[in-house]
């Protein structure tokens, strides 16, 4: 099945890889978005659409609305965002064996706060330990405390550092807090649309097209950046002896390499 790719998810990934590069007050046209979203088959209206839906969010800014050239740049909080997501997408954790305790309570008046503050820990990366207890890596610490507090959720949580002392050993309690199947499927799903195009650059002959190299690293950018957020950087000898999260990382971060400068050439002339 071929890989979904959302407008707004797409212009976010542009932001992240590009957008930041720009410079400073530099704003990004509607027409700029669309040229620069056409090579991934998305056309106008949906640039629109998912704009105004970024716009609605908070997560982006509008440059000298008054102006039909007006244009678009990351907000704070989206900056934030891409920030976080720089640490998580282009660094490969080196975990220490602790373990992050996040352990809440919130009032039954306040169920909303409580399924977002699920849902904040699950997208985090954090497994469900027990009621009301996740679980992370602890190198997890500083951008959770940061999140927390950016939603106004730390009244509602302890966090706690420590190691596992349990009676079951600790890969068959990792298996039960995460689900390994699924995270190793996300992994196989990435390698199955991306090791191709890989191997395909490999093998070309000269440099490659801005255009081309732009469409397939943006592509693999959008996929890639969703995986490190499910699969939170767990230690690999508590992992199965096959697991794929190595391989998946090797391959994107070879992408990055081979493509990423070359796709900014074909931005520049977009935003010329």
């Amino acid at each position: 099945m071929a890989e979904q790719h959302t407008p707004g998810s797409l212009i976010l990934t542009f932001y992240g890889a590009y957008g930041r590069d720009l410079a400073p007050g530099a704003r990004v046209p509607v027409a700029a978005l669309i040229r620069l979203l056409a090579p991934l088959d998305v056309d106008g209206p949906a640039v629109r659409s998912a704009v105004s839906r970024l716009k609605r969010r908070g997560l982006l800014t509008v440059a000298d609305a008054r102006s039909k050239t007006a244009g678009y740049a990351p907000s704070a909080a989206a900056r934030q965002l891409l920030e976080d997501g720089d640490r998580r997408i282009y660094r490969r954790p080196r975990p220490d064996g602790q373990w992050l305790l996040a352990v809440f309570s919130v009032p039954e008046s306040e169920r909303t706060k409580r399924h977002l503050l699920r849902s904040r820990l699950t997208r985090l990366g954090f497994g469900h330990a027990a009621p009301g207890v996740w679980i992370a890596p602890s190198h997890l610490e500083e951008e959770t405390r940061h999140t927390l507090r950016r939603l106004d959720l730390a009244g509602y949580v302890d966090l706690f550092l420590g190691s596992h002392a349990g009676f079951a050993p600790t890969a068959h309690t990792v298996a039960r807090w995460w689900d390994l199947d699924a995270l190793a499927a996300l992994h196989h799903a990435f390698l199955g649309a991306h090791e191709p195009v890989l191997a395909a650059w490999t093998h070309l002959v000269g440099r490659p097209s801005p255009v081309e190299a732009y469409r397939d690293y943006l592509a693999a950018l959008d996929a890639w950046r969703q995986l490190p957020y499910a699969d939170p950087g767990l230690p690999p000898s508590l992992l199965p002896a096959d697991w794929p999260g190595e391989r998946s990382a090797a391959v994107f971060a070879a992408l990055h390499e081979r493509l990423r400068d070359r796709g900014a050439e074909f931005v520049t002339e977009q935003l010329g």
